[in-house]
């Protein structure tokens, strides 16, 4: 079975960006020699109003949702990028309350299982 190098960085949620305080919302993953790019995201609504209890929820998830549509068949401004392209620009460094954490790398004969174990692992913990 082969094993592909993929690589692969969490979505946070960092309500009060100042404070520093992060959830885990999601995991964006990269395999080039696959041709796959995916996120999957998804809010704990409850933890992120344990950090800010006037966090604006419907705006984060529209956000969060950003990151997925980014990886779709309909990718919107980042249409004429190719997915390594895509990839790092959607993992470029930013200060807002949605970024994602460092970019980390691995190996997998199956991205598609190995997005559902880190999500798994490091989301839905």
């Amino acid at each position: 079975m082969t094993r592909d190098v993929y690589e692969y960085a969490v979505i946070r949620v960092i309500p009060k960006v100042e404070r520093g305080e992060l959830i885990n919302a999601g995991v964006l993953l990269y395999c080039q020699p696959r041709g796959y790019l995916c996120a999957r995201v998804e809010l704990d609504p409850a933890r992120l109003r344990a950090l800010d209890p006037h966090a604006d929820i419907d705006g984060i998830d529209r956000a969060l949702s950003a990151y997925e549509l980014a990886c779709g068949d309909d990718p919107g401004p980042l249409a004429g990028e190719p997915l390594g392209g895509r990839f790092r620009w959607l993992t470029a460094p930013r200060s807002t309350i949605v970024q994602t954490g460092p970019v980390h790398a691995g190996l997998t004969a199956d991205p598609v299982t190995e997005l559902a174990r880190l999500f798994d692992k490091l989301v839905r913990i």
